[in-house]
């Protein structure tokens, strides 16, 4: 397991661009209407949460501004969780498995750490900062 620590930075910047391309992959399908039937309405509340899909899964792949934008996708995510799949409703509900809310949950949680650890290698906002 040592020989795999020496890789935990590259591994973290794997994370963090394959995590962000995925994620924007959400808000193109919203907001480009591509590889999806479902088109939510301009400036409905699902339009502007693809927008941020879109956007902030960009900036936080390509590692430019990265930490205000995974902190404001990990929300955008604890929103989604609570608001459209839990509901707040008890019961069975309650878990991600049941309410299809899995994705939202783990995107919540993997941009909270991408906000804390910042762009880390292969990220431009080490460039901005020269």
């Amino acid at each position: 397991m040592n020989r795999l620590t020496r890789y935990s930075d590259q591994a973290y910047a794997l994370l963090r661009i394959v995590t962000g391309f995925m994620f924007s992959f959400h808000g193109v399908q919203k907001i480009l209407g591509i590889l999806s039937d479902f088109q939510p309405a301009v400036g409905s509340q699902l339009w502007f949460g693809g927008l941020i899909e879109l956007i902030g899964g960009l900036l936080v792949m390509v590692g430019f501004q990265t930490r205000w934008a995974a902190f404001l996708v990990s929300g955008t995510m604890a929103v989604a969780y609570f608001q459209f799949h839990w509901k707040f409703q008890f019961g069975p509900q309650f878990f991600p498995a049941i309410n299809k809310g899995e994705l939202a949950a783990l995107y919540s949680f993997v941009f909270l750490l991408i906000a804390c650890r910042g762009g880390g290698l292969w990220c431009l906002d080490k460039r901005q900062s020269r």
